[in-house]
């Protein structure tokens, strides 16, 4: 198929990006020899058009859908359930359509929720099903960049912008229900296949969550976490921050487990672990949440990077754990090989063997890499840095920063200044000189 690429590419992009989006072939059989499409059935709402009225037709009300819309043409479509879509057929392909959401422009609050439930006539013990939906159906606060895609695919498809057109549809056609009284009761086999289906695809979310971040795979997890601002959560409380930060805390206990499966010792964990605890706790507004979440993906994943201890043995793991934990103190081989009760010869084979490098030399380079960081982050004397790095003698402090960084502590220092001095944003708020703890 001509446009195959670019469409799968497109789709892509909009579920990693936490936005439903599905090729679908309208036809008895595949479409365009397009392998990937879905079946007019799909369940593009969640659920909510079953939940109000599940006599309806599914396939059939989709397909009035795909018959009546026209061809070069970009449907921005609202519905009665504060949702929205984006529709579009394929060029060359007339059995094949795109479509893109729900999602909503407005954070869905209870009281949106129960107007809606009213007009349609749900009855009361479906409500919190109802609700329980919107939890799924992606809110985006700034769209902006949605109409952007879709315009660029446009093109791509029909060539030049005044090549088709964009239309903005309001979908009236779901009919009013009847008054609750006489609502028949809800068929629970549907409600219960609808509920699991919901949990099933949290505990994907959260699983594959774990899965990045046990592996220390940045991108994925601040992937999967860039939705997070865009979901509806829950209402438990009848503050929507103390929600958020809830839901925080469930990500730092995800993610702190998730360093664990990636061999990284709980004198680590626990210390970024606490530190996010009380940052949840004294957040004032959601955007603070929202930032705080995608920053917990972040050094989680640089935690497995520096600190896993995959592949190491139980003596060696001992080392580096006592490494990391204080630079200040004697890490000295005899003071080590005495600490493990084994001999300082058979101590330095074994860890030479597993880390490539002498235990003098890399305990000399954690030293380095931490004077690095306070170098950039604090304006601490010199000689306090020694001292913290576990290197009081400031001349040899000196020689061993020069050996692994090419110049002095003074001339790294200076460095920095001139960068911060010729371009204020050079430096950023994390510091590019070199390493961080």
């Amino acid at each position: 198929m001509k446009h195959e690429a670019e469409l799968l590419f497109f789709r892509d992009i909009l579920r990693n990006s936490n936005i439903p989006c599905h090729i679908i072939d309208t036809s008895d059989g595949a479409a365009a020899g397009m392998a990937e499409a879905e079946t007019p059935d799909i369940n593009y709402d969640f659920g909510l058009r079953i939940l109000v009225a599940p006599e309806l037709n599914y396939k059939e009300q989709f397909l009035r859908l795909c018959h009546e819309y026209r061809d070069n043409t970009l449907y921005r479509i609202s519905d009665p359930f504060l949702c929205q879509y984006y529709f579009l057929r394929i060029p060359d392909a007339p059995d094949l359509c795109v479509l893109t959401g729900p999602y909503t422009e407005k954070e869905i609050l209870r009281q949106d929720i129960m107007n809606i439930a009213e007009r349609y006539g749900l009855p009361h013990f479906l409500v919190s099903k109802f609700e329980n939906i919107y939890r799924f159906i992606p809110f985006i606060a700034d769209s902006s960049g949605l109409p952007v895609l879709l315009n660029t695919l446009g093109q791509r498809l029909w060539g030049e912008l005044k090549q088709f057109t964009i239309q903005d549809v309001y979908d009236n056609t779901f009919p009013l229900r009847e008054p609750v009284a006489i609502r028949p009761e809800s068929k629970e086999p549907e409600d219960a296949f609808l509920s699991m289906k919901a949990l099933e695809k949290q505990y994907d979310a959260e699983n594959t969550l774990m899965r990045a971040v046990a592996l220390g795979e940045t991108h994925t997890a601040e992937m999967l976490l860039g939705g997070f601002s865009r979901a509806n959560v829950e209402r438990r409380n009848s503050s929507a921050l103390r929600d958020l930060k809830n839901y925080a805390i469930i990500a730092n206990t995800l993610m702190r487990k998730a360093a664990e499966y990636g061999h990284v010792h709980p004198l680590h964990i626990d210390s970024l672990s606490s530190r996010f605890a009380r940052s949840i706790e004294n957040a004032g507004t959601k955007e603070d949440i929202f930032r705080l979440t995608r920053e917990m993906g972040r050094k989680y994943c640089l935690l497995v990077k520096n600190h896993s201890l995959e592949g190491y043995s139980s003596l060696v793991r001992d080392i580096l754990v006592r490494i990391n934990s204080d630079l200040t103190a004697d890490l000295s081989l005899k003071t080590q090989a005495a600490y493990l009760h084994v001999s300082a010869s058979y101590l330095s084979a074994v860890f030479k063997k597993e880390t490539g490098s002498s235990l003098t030399e890399y305990v000399n380079r954690r030293r380095v890499e931490y004077g690095v960081f306070l170098l950039n982050s604090t304006n601490l004397q010199i000689q306090t840095i020694a001292q913290h790095c576990g290197i009081p003698d400031l001349n040899y402090f000196s020689k061993t920063f020069k050996k692994y960084m090419g110049m002095t502590p003074s001339e790294y220092r200076s460095t920095i200044h001139t960068l911060k001095t010729d371009d204020p944003k050079s430096m950023g708020k994390e510091g590019k000189a070199g390493p961080r703890q």
